[in-house]
């Protein structure tokens, strides 16, 4: 997979085949969906400081500079009210110190799937906190 610039717009764009799923950065994407990822990233031994402090990523201390640009990455890529920019080329510039082109195509994977996964669950007006970690590991197998 890569994630290439386009020289006329300027926009970033993936081309090839999907990247592996990063699944150690999927419980610290701040998202609506967060009971369900955080309970998976908890079962998986991420600490629960680290979890709780998600929200505030940038001012806490516990995140790695590389978890700082994915989450930056994250946040940019979600908050589209916000940022109607997308992705700043500072925040390009800083996942690509620290991330190859297969990792970077894989967090883009992440960001936009669990962006559509609380998409729909808004639209079916889906009530979190009963997902149990796990409980749809049938569906990979």
């Amino acid at each position: 997979m890569r994630i290439a610039r386009s020289r006329s717009s300027g926009e970033y764009f993936l081309g090839g085949a999907i990247a592996p799923h990063p699944s150690r950065y999927q419980g610290l994407h701040p998202t609506r969906g967060a009971p369900l990822h955080t309970k998976e990233a908890a079962a998986a031994g991420e600490d629960t400081v680290r979890l709780n402090l998600v929200a505030a990523w940038r001012e806490s201390t516990v995140f790695t500079e590389a978890e700082r640009a994915a989450l930056a990455l994250a946040e940019e890529g979600t908050r589209l009210a916000d940022a109607h920019q997308g992705v700043s080329d500072e925040t390009w510039s800083r996942v690509r110190e620290h991330y190859d082109e297969d990792q970077t195509a894989a967090l883009v994977y992440v960001v936009a799937m669990i962006n559509a996964a609380n998409r729909l669950g808004v639209i079916v007006h889906q009530r979190g906190g009963s997902y149990e970690p796990g409980m749809f590991a049938h569906i990979t197998n």
